[in-house]
């Protein structure tokens, strides 16, 4: 009994560890900076732009990707089931691509109705994103108050609206 419970608080400790250790140099979420501003190209229709301002007044996710992202490919569903339910309003950042052909097929293949944008280097340089996934959930008024890197369960992204 007594290794077990010692095996949980080392395996605790080290997620615990590896979670801080892939959130450093993050944008912070302690609620009082506001999130870098974006205007980015709708994939569908390229010719539309979405910018931050679209997000205000409302709890939102902004969830950055890449398509050669396997942790995105199963992470991803999760969230934009959330979104199809109505319980959460979210927003995809395409990062990383080689042409846009690679995000359609991997947005068409996930079936996504979330809003997909194509990101640029600036766009990730902005928001700190070193690995992918990653997803800040802004306040009604813009301000990062969460963040997290890697894969999310429905309840993890619950957890953290």
């Amino acid at each position: 009994m007594i290794k077990a419970v010692l095996q949980l608080i080392i395996f605790a400790t080290v997620f615990l560890a590896v979670t801080a250790y892939q959130e450093l140099g993050m944008l912070a979420d302690d609620g009082k900076a506001p999130a870098p501003y974006f205007s980015l190209p709708l994939l569908e229709q390229p010719t539309q732009r979405v910018s931050i301002k679209s997000l205000q007044g409302q709890q939102s996710v902004v969830y950055f990707f890449a398509p050669w992202c396997s942790i995105c490919r199963y992470s991803m569903p999760n969230l934009n089931k959330l979104h199809e339910q109505g319980k959460v309003n979210a927003v995809a950042i395409a990062l990383d691509f080689e042409n846009t052909d690679a995000v359609y097929a991997f947005v068409d293949d996930l079936a996504l109705s979330m809003p997909v944008l194509l990101g640029t280097s600036h766009t990730g340089s902005d928001y700190k994103i070193k690995a992918y996934p990653t997803y800040y959930v802004l306040s009604d008024d813009l301000k990062v108050v969460e963040r997290s890197v890697g894969y999310s369960s429905e309840l993890g992204i619950r957890a953290r609206l």
